[in-house]
């Protein structure tokens, strides 16, 4: 059966592009008759809120998004699910994949999903430290994020809607954090353990998170488990070639319920994935029959109107 899952990070409103990966995560478990699980992303306590979360789970309610499993429930908040976690790192650390870094760069947003520019390749000086200086510094009281040694190897990842992804996990990817100094734990490890544990076969997600793909299955490899098929939609963007993000509070949820039915909401934006031939309104029930990935685009989607 076709286990897939919505995972949103309760860091402010859903906006138009998280709603429209919904829709298609939704569609597509709905259409394979799977099962689909609500899981909260909750893992930076600086960014994330219960209130934020419960005002998202009242978003897709509104929406007519349902879910099979979780939402609010503890075990399927990551913020409750750190023993998890830990033991995933245990066995990492064990097998000599981890190191301590004592840089600061870029600890603010790995325990985050990644979006586009905002991660990158490069050498971290603190690979090649002695062990004995690892030891010295963190005995010191010295703070550490982990690192992956990322192997300087070509792994490929089969899109189910993109196609063939390549990357160099060491080259393209680099040696990405997996556990912030403050002790939480990152994206990329937390994602991975989750799936696994709750049984996800499918991933459907922004193309901004295309890059996390190689270094996600790797992660599944070296930790024994299976790894999901991708497929990542086109996102939508501004008319300036943009990005539609948090940012754009006029396309945030509270700005798009006060201004339309959440019928002319799903309709349009299943217009716009080419789900139907004009922006008429639906409930997402309604576009389960004639959901079909051969006619989402895969190329990024300017949005010039809107509702």
């Amino acid at each position: 059966m076709l286990v897939g899952r919505f995972a949103p990070s309760p860091s402010g409103r859903m906006h138009l592009g998280n709603v429209f990966a919904a829709l298609l995560a939704w569609l597509d478990v709905r259409r394979a008759g799977g099962r689909l699980w609500l899981r909260i992303e909750d893992l930076d306590p600086e960014r994330c809120s219960r209130a934020k979360a419960e005002q998202l789970v009242d978003d897709l309610q509104w929406l007519g998004l349902d879910w099979d499993e979780g939402g609010l429930q503890p075990q399927f908040c990551q913020s409750q699910r750190t023993e998890l976690y830990a033991a995933a790192f245990a066995k990492l650390q064990a097998a000599g994949l981890v190191y301590p870094c004592f840089c600061s760069r870029a600890e603010r947003l790995a325990a985050s999903a990644p979006h586009l520019g905002e991660a990158g390749p490069g050498v971290c000086p603190c690979r090649d430290l002695p062990a004995a200086v690892q030891q010295r510094r963190l005995a010191a009281g010295e703070r550490a994020a982990w690192r992956v040694r990322a192997p300087a190897e070509r792994l490929a990842v089969q899109d189910g809607h993109l196609g063939e992804y390549v990357e160099n996990l060491a080259l393209d990817g680099g040696d990405f954090i997996i556990k912030r100094s403050d002790g939480v734990f990152a994206y990329q490890l937390a994602v991975v353990v989750d799936d696994a544990a709750m049984g996800v076969n499918r991933v459907v997600r922004g193309r901004d998170l295309l890059s996390s793909a190689p270094r996600q299955v790797w992660l599944h490899q070296q930790l024994g488990f299976a790894p999901p098929q991708f497929c990542h939609v086109p996102l939508l963007l501004a008319a300036d070639g943009k990005r539609l993000a948090k940012r754009e509070r006029s396309l945030d949820m509270g700005a798009l319920r006060a201004s339309c039915t959440a019928p002319q909401l799903v309709g349009w934006l299943a217009w716009l994935a080419g789900l139907q031939p004009e922006p008429r309104p639906q409930h997402p029930k309604q576009l389960i029959a004639g959901f079909d990935w051969q006619l989402v685009p895969k190329e990024d989607i300017v949005v010039n109107t809107y509702i």
